[in-house]
């Protein structure tokens, strides 16, 4: 079975809901999920794994997370190229730059984006969030 890591950075808990539905649905997908702090995360695991996801809510100006997160993201950046990853996470302001910066970010450095976006959700994932959640589990335990 193989393992598939969902690495995330949460400061109020609602990246961590998505993240564990994404967990729940790798899972139901046939492959066993990892659910990861980005504290906690090896570069070494994911450099070789050809599928994965980082989770970040916005931050500030729509940015990612910049003392523990954006260090992990640029140093994945180096070696992302052919890889399949899933991005993730909430927000509670603005429109989703962050996402859609941090997408086009890991597209340029060569990595597939699983539906060419990542999956926002506003403040606490609701049913229908917890439900895209799972399903993105279920396409990155499938690609």
């Amino acid at each position: 079975m193989s393992k598939i890591q969902v690495v995330l950075w949460t400061q109020g808990g609602n990246t961590q809901i998505m993240a564990e539905a994404i967990g729940r649905g790798i899972e139901e997908g046939g492959k066993e999920a990892e659910v990861i702090f980005v504290s906690d995360a090896s570069l070494d695991v994911l450099e070789s794994s050809d599928v994965f996801a980082l989770g970040c809510p916005a931050m500030g100006a729509e940015v990612l997370e910049e003392t523990e997160m954006e260090p992990f993201v640029s140093s994945v950046e180096c070696f992302i190229s052919g890889k399949t990853i899933a991005l993730f996470g909430s927000y509670g302001w603005g429109d989703g730059e962050w996402m859609r910066d941090w997408v086009d970010r890991m597209t340029s450095a060569g990595a597939k984006v699983l539906n060419g976006e990542g999956l926002m959700c506003h403040e606490t994932p609701d049913e229908d969030g917890i439900t895209q959640c799972i399903e993105l589990g279920k396409q990155l335990a499938s690609a």
